[in-house]
């Protein structure tokens, strides 16, 4: 059986690799690992995310969904945002944690269901993680789109290839109404908000 990035407990043996990323002007110095998603480097999708959007105000409560190593909730935590990552990867999760710790950020890195209930968020940032299948992607996004503030957003990036615009439409029809804010080498960046009462 294949291990992937978003097993439990990959059984790759765990080599770590470090890199740096520059984001919104900050120098984040970054460790990942074998059996993560995108080691040793910042994916094109992430990259994308992060180029084509700004920072929110400080003071923001940020989830990051499916973390990974952590390189966008340390970004926003870098720019001034409390940031909770959800991940399902215990690797991951881990060198999540480390890195926070080694950058002194505001981030924290956490198995789903230790989220507690109610807990809300201003803001969802994610690199979504397609492969796990169309259905399982939804009801990722249906479990924890509830969790936005009234008036809070998740910023979204898909590959167009992925099904990007028609993640885009889905959203839409769940009562999410879902803008492009940008697209880049093959990616759709997406602002989704709640749809407000008429």
């Amino acid at each position: 059986m294949t291990d992937h990035y978003f097993t439990a407990d990959p059984a790759v043996p765990f080599t770590r690799s470090t890199f740096t990323a520059e984001v919104w002007g900050h120098k984040l110095t970054l460790t990942s690992g074998s059996g993560v998603y995108s080691n040793g480097r910042l994916d094109i999708g992430t990259g994308v995310l992060l180029r084509e959007t700004e920072p929110p105000p400080p003071g923001k409560r940020i989830l990051d969904l499916g973390c990974g190593y952590g390189v966008i909730g340390l970004a926003l935590a870098a720019s001034g945002a409390t940031v909770t990552g959800v991940e399902v990867n215990e690797r991951a999760i881990l060198l999540a944690n480390e890195n926070a710790r080694a950058l002194n950020l505001a981030f924290e890195a956490v198995v789903p269901d230790a989220v507690p209930d109610g807990t809300t968020y201003d803001e969802i940032w994610s690199n979504p993680p397609i492969r796990i299948g169309k259905d399982a992607l939804h009801a990722l996004l249906l479990q924890w789109l509830p969790r936005l503030t009234p008036e809070g957003r998740a910023v979204l990036v898909v590959g167009k290839n992925l099904g990007g615009d028609s993640l885009q439409r889905w959203l839409g029809h769940q009562g999410w109404p879902t803008t492009r804010l940008a697209s880049a080498k093959g990616f759709r960046v997406f602002e989704t908000r709640r749809a407000q009462p008429e």
